[in-house]
């Protein structure tokens, strides 16, 4: 049910377009996590602009009022400011080629959030809004290279019989490392739910294999689409190596799921992604605690 359907809103306001998206097929496909990640985006939007009139869309004032509205919930939170605005800019693109509305003031509007530190590294809220906005077929790319923390190419060759259950086998084509790496329980729950186990694990709209080509152009428009700036697919390997360091896996522990070198890990963890992240400094006082008591 729609977020606001207590009565029917007026049709010539925004409010009948929030509404709307949320009885469509995109809607429905969407995962339930992601359905409530919308739900708390929705609500911002119709504080604001419930009764915002839909004609006035066209206006091209309209684009600055929005921006406007952004930058205010980015005083609290740049990263929510950026998925309220990415959410309602693709309600709008929904809209606008079924005639609901007359444009899209939301397209094109860039973010206001991006941190130094995290040029290289994909965010969660950047996988939130990525699992939000790009087309479905390309979820399991994204899952597949932050839980394997492998090469786009070595993704895209995988085939079905590497995979069995529990475990992803494959021989890395760059350095030839043959890789054996437990399969996380979020990856599984989507690798399971698939029926058809022939070929390639990764396919294309047509069930197809990908080519290099065909999958570098739908994966930079799915970006684009998703508000993701400033990162390419190839730093979800860095950010898979973030990842596991953060959740105090040792560099030795992180080599042997991504094929990586010990000196590359460290030289990953040193030069270009956790650059000292806090969590870990907090993980090190942890531990300096811990062993404090003990010896006490």
């Amino acid at each position: 049910m729609p977020v606001s359907a207590k009565k029917k809103p007026d049709s010539t306001m925004l409010q009948s377009v929030l509404n709307e998206f949320q009885d469509t097929t995109i809607w429905a496909d969407l995962a339930p996590r992601t359905q409530q990640d919308y739900i708390k985006q929705i609500k911002v939007i119709e504080k604001k602009f419930g009764s915002f009139p839909i004609n006035g869309l066209a206006d091209i004032r309209t684009k600055a009022v929005f921006m406007k509205w952004r930058d205010e919930l980015a005083k609290k939170s740049r990263r929510q400011a950026d998925y309220a605005w990415q959410v309602l800019a693709r309600i709008l693109s929904w809209a606008l080629p079924l005639g609901k509305v007359p444009a899209n003031p939301c397209e094109k509007g860039g973010r206001v959030y991006r941190g130094n530190r995290s040029e290289n590294v994909w965010a969660s809220d950047d996988e939130s809004a990525f699992m939000a906005l790009a087309p479905a077929h390309l979820h399991l790319a994204l899952q597949l290279a932050l839980w394997t923390g492998q090469r786009q190419g070595d993704l895209l060759r995988l085939e079905w019989p590497a995979y069995d259950g529990a475990k992803i086998r494959l021989k890395q084509s760059k350095t030839g490392a043959r890789v054996v790496i437990p399969v996380g329980a979020p990856l599984k729950m989507m690798l399971d739910a698939i029926e058809n186990r022939t070929g390639t694990i990764l396919k294309n709209l047509d069930g197809e294999a990908w080519t290099s080509d065909g999958f570098r152009t739908f994966w930079r428009k799915a970006r684009i689409k998703s508000g993701v700036s400033g990162l390419t697919f190839n730093d979800l390997r860095g950010t898979a190596v973030t990842r596991l360091a953060l959740a105090e896996c040792t560099e030795a522990e992180i080599a042997t799921i991504t094929g990586h070198s010990l000196r590359d890990v460290r030289s990953i963890l040193d030069a270009h992604y956790l650059n000292r992240d806090p969590k870990l400094a907090e993980s090190a006082i942890r531990k300096l605690e811990n062993k404090h008591k003990s010896v006490n």
